[in-house]
C-alpha cells in the first residue's frame, strides 16, 4: 500500500556513470564507436545472407535472425546510454521506462533461445551430418526460429507487468544506465518479495536451461571433434567452436550473475560493468565470431563486393597495401582487431581482391 500523502513517481532519473564524470567524453566516444560497429556488422550479415543463395542454409537463417535481434537489442539500451553520457544524466518517463524494460527482457530472452537453437543446429551438423538435412529441414528451422521469438515475446510480459504494478513513491533516481530489474525493485516502496521470486524463477527457467542445453550441445560437438583423424582439422574446428563457446559463456555468465545469483551485496558500479558486457559487448562480438571466422561467409562478402562495386579501376592502389595499413602485420596476429580493418571501405575492397592473402602469404585469414 502506498504511504499516505505521497505522490507516485511519474519519471525516473538515470544516473548512469556519474561517478566517472571526467571520463564521460571518452566513454561516449567508445560506446558510440562500438554501437556503430555493432549496427554495421549485423546489417552486413543480414544483407550478405539475404543476397547469397549459398547462405540460405539453416545455420545462416539462425545467424540472420540473431543479427536482426542484436540490432534491436543493443538499440534498446545504447542510444539512451549515449544520451546519458552526453547530458550527464537522463530523465525517462515511467511508461518509457517500462517499455524499455519489456523490450530488454524480450530481446534478451529471445537471444538465449536463439543461441541454444544455433548450438543444437551445429550439434546436428557435426555429430549427425548424414541425417542433418532431414533433422534440420527448412520447415523445422522456421519453426524453431518462430518458437524462439514467440517465447521471447511472452517472457518479456511478466517481469515488466509485475514491475509496473509496484508502488514507486520516491526517490526516483535509478543508479544504472537503463531501466533494469534490480535497481527498479530497490526503488519500490511496496513489497517486492513475490516479484523478486517470480523473476528469479523465470531467470532460472530461461538462462540456466538455455545455457545448459547449449553446453550439452557443445559437449557432444567436442566429443565428435576429438574423433577427427586430422590434427589440423581438429584444431580448426576447435578454434571455431571455442570462439562460439567463449561468447556464449560471456553472455550467459554475466546475465546469470545479475538475475539468478543474488547481487544485492554487489556495488551498483560492479553491476553496471557486468551489464555493459551483455548489453554492449556481446552484440558486437556475435557478428565477429559467427561471420568473420567463417570462410564461406567471407567468400560471400567478396562475391557481393565484386558484384556491387567496380573495383578494377582502383586495383593498382592496393599493390602496396602496407602504405595504406602500415601495421597490418601486427593486426593480422590480433584477431579481435580484424573487424576494425573490415570497417574500412578501402580495406574491404582490398580483401575482396584477395590482396590480403597474397601479401601475408596466406589465402585467407582465420
Amino acid at each position: 500500500m502506498k504511504p499516505a500523502n505521497v505522490s507516485s513517481v511519474t519519471e525516473f532519473q538515470l544516473l548512469g556513470f556519474q561517478n566517472l564524470l571526467e571520463w564521460q567524453t571518452l566513454l561516449f566516444a567508445i560506446f558510440l564507436f562500438i554501437y556503430f560497429l555493432t549496427i554495421t556488422g549485423n546489417v552486413v550479415i543480414i544483407a550478405v545472407v539475404s543476397q547469397d543463395q549459398r547462405l540460405h542454409s539453416p545455420m545462416y537463417v539462425f545467424l540472420r535472425h540473431l543479427s536482426f535481434l542484436e540490432i534491436w537489442y543493443t538499440s534498446t539500451i545504447v542510444p539512451l546510454l549515449l544520451a546519458n553520457l552526453f547530458s550527464h544524466g537522463q530523465a525517462i518517463s515511467f511508461p518509457a521506462c517500462m517499455t524499455q524494460l519489456y523490450f530488454f527482457v524480450f530481446f534478451g530472452a529471445t537471444e538465449c533461445f536463439l543461441l541454444a537453437m544455433m548450438a543444437y543446429d551445429r550439434h546436428l551438423a557435426i555429430c549427425s551430418p548424414l541425417h542433418y538435412s532431414s533433422l534440420m529441414s527448412p520447415e523445422i528451422c522456421t519453426r524453431l526460429v518462430a518458437v524462439s521469438w514467440l517465447t521471447g515475446v511472452g517472457t518479456g510480459f511478466l517481469p515488466s507487468l509485475m514491475i509496473s504494478k509496484l508502488d514507486f513513491c520516491g526517490p526516483n533516481q535509478i543508479n544504472h544506465f537503463f531501466c533494469d530489474l534490480p535497481p527498479l525493485m530497490q526503488l519500490s516502496c511496496s513489497s517486492v518479495y513475490i516479484t523478486r521470486m517470480v523473476i528469479f524463477i523465470l531467470s532460472i527457467a530461461v538462462l540456466c536451461i538455455c545455457f545448459f542445453l547449449t553446453l550439452v550441445s557443445y559437449v557432444f560437438i567436442v566429443s565428435t571433434i576429438l574423433r577427427i583423424p586430422s590434427a589440423s582439422g581438429r584444431m580448426k574446428t576447435f578454434s571455431t567452436c571455442g570462439s562460439h563457446l567463449a561468447v556464449v559463456t560471456i553472455y550467459y555468465g554475466t546475465m546469470i550473475s545479475m538475475y539468478v545469483r543474488p547481487n544485492d551485496h554487489l556495488s551498483a558500479e560492479i553491476n553496471k560493468i557486468i551489464s555493459v558486457f551483455y548489453t554492449v559487448v556481446t552484440p558486437l562480438l556475435n557478428p565477429i565470431i559467427y561471420s568473420l571466422r567463417n570462410q564461406e561467409f567471407k567468400d560471400a562478402v567478396r562475391k557481393v563486393l565484386r558484384k556491387k562495386f567496380n573495383v578494377s579501376f582502383i586495383q593498382p592502389i592496393f599493390r602496396r597495401p602496407l602504405l595504406i595499413l602500415p601495421s597490418i602485420s601486427f593486426i593480422n596476429s590480433t584477431i579481435i582487431l580484424k573487424p576494425f580493418i573490415c570497417a574500412s571501405p578501402l580495406a574491404a575492397v582490398w580483401i575482396a581482391q584477395g590482396h590480403y592473402g597474397k601479401e601475408m602469404g596466406k589465402e585467407d585469414f582465420p
